[in-house]
């Protein structure tokens, strides 16, 4: 793609902006970033980009901005509905997606992984394991550094999460691999409708072809149903056994194709949970899919200790176990950890609503919740949906959720942060209210 002397418009100065601002300068195009922040609470950003040539255009949204533009890249957490892409839209200026733009740079194969959750622990997994076969391989995306920042780098494979919001501006990424763990509700905030969401999803296969392979969860109706008509080869994982793809049993995961079987034990695998079980189903699929040994991935999947906010176990006092699940932003990410216990929960959870049902939790608060602390700006949503299943106690904040979940458990339970909601009322981000949640818990 040729950038030099092209007037481009970068719409955010987040993280993804700055990396975005830099390569295009770096490439001769003459650059613009708006952002609706002013000069003086974009300072750190604008000095980590300083001695750049690049035209600020802060504290709004005007659109004689897009006067003169050839090319507008909006950061992800730009919506599709702002008036600057909406114009731009209108005009014909073409919008690219960051992804997109990073992907023409590529001269390596790429695995995209998305899915409401999941994402993370399975694209840390599947690098994991390139990196112990000896491969020259980057981890990027969502889950850390932005695809652009590695454009033009000498790789063999990059192993990236993408999320709806990164997709929805794509023309021409194009996945090797690109994997679909799961499909509920997220992000309605955002999307008109569930099926808008699931549309910007499903839109990482939209340019595979039959060289290219798709790895789908059969166990999702919503996932699998977009295996028809699919050009890529397709490549799936469940619980239930198939004469070809990945399937698990009790105390084992199984690949198998038409000619051969490899299984991998699970008794010595560190990470837990149903969800983990998927997620370890996917890369094992992904990795025999680009022709990995068996030895390595199960070494890999013995040493992978899990991530940090996601089902981590943070201490066990006086016979209760406390668990970190601060990543846990959606009501089907609690679903699933809900279901990785058989002991009795006591539930911390409440932020920021995010538009879906929570509804969908009630089997999982009444079979096994004892206690449901609510806390944040959705708390009052989520005991009127919620709060006759189980003892239910609304409370400021997080110590005082944590303090009031030590004195009602017993030995034997556990105590669990799995919000359903985002941390943007009280927390910088999920990360810091894990860690504000770990903090406590340590000091009790």
């Amino acid at each position: 793609m040729e950038l030099r002397s092209k007037q481009v418009l970068v719409v955010g100065l987040a993280r993804t902006g700055m990396e975005c601002a830099r390569f295009l300068v770096n490439q001769g195009a003459k650059v613009s970033v708006s952002d609706l922040r002013s000069e003086t609470d974009l300072e750190n950003e604008i000095h980590a980009l300083k001695g750049l040539p690049i035209h600020y255009l802060l504290a709004g949204e005007e659109r004689r901005w897009l006067e003169g533009m050839d090319l507008v890249v909006p950061s992800p957490g730009v919506p599709a509905a702002n008036p600057l892409l909406q114009e731009a839209n209108r005009r014909g200026i073409e919008i690219l997606s960051e992804i997109d733009l990073a992907y023409r740079f590529f001269r390596f194969p790429i695995v995209a992984i998305t899915g409401t959750n999941g994402k993370s622990t399975t694209t840390t997994l599947v690098g994991e394991m390139l990196k112990a076969n000896g491969t020259k391989v980057f981890i990027g995306g969502n889950i850390g550094a932005p695809l652009i920042g590695f454009a033009g780098g000498d790789w063999e494979w990059g192993v990236v999460e993408i999320s709806s919001f990164q997709l929805e501006w794509i023309k021409e990424f194009r996945p090797r691999v690109a994997v679909l763990l799961n499909l509920s509700e997220d992000h309605l905030d955002r999307y008109p409708d569930f099926a808008a969401y699931c549309g910007a999803k499903e839109r990482i296969f939209e340019n595979q072809t039959a060289s290219d392979v798709a790895i789908l969860n059969r166990d999702d109706s919503l996932v699998w149903g977009m295996a028809r008509g699919m050009p890529a080869r397709i490549v799936s994982f469940g619980f239930s056994e198939v004469d070809q793809g990945v399937f698990a049993k009790s105390e084992e995961i199984i690949w198998r194709d038409a000619s051969t079987e490899e299984r991998f034990p699970l008794r010595h695998v560190k990470i837990q949970g149903v969800h983990n079980v998927e997620n370890m189903m996917a890369a094992i699929a992904v990795a025999k899919a680009i022709g990995m040994p068996a030895q390595i991935i199960q070494q890999t999947l013995e040493k992978f200790p899990g991530l940090e906010h996601r089902l981590e176990f943070v201490r066990e006092k006086n016979g209760v176990r406390y668990y970190n699940d601060s990543k846990g932003t959606n009501v089907g990410a609690v679903v699933k950890s809900l279901a990785s216990f058989s002991a009795p929960v006591i539930l911390l959870a409440g932020g920021v609503d995010k538009g879906g049902d929570y509804g969908v939790l009630r089997d999982g608060i009444r079979k096994g919740v004892k206690r449901l602390l609510l806390f944040g700006a959705a708390k009052e949503i989520i005991a009127k949906a919620l709060g006759t299943l189980t003892e239910t106690v609304l409370v400021d904040d997080m110590e005082v959720a944590v303090r009031d979940a030590h004195q009602h458990a017993q030995p034997g339970d556990v105590v669990l942060l799995s919000p359903a909601c985002s941390s943007f009322d009280m927390f910088r981000d999920y990360a810091e209210r894990g860690r504000v949640f770990k903090s406590v818990v340590e000091a009790l």
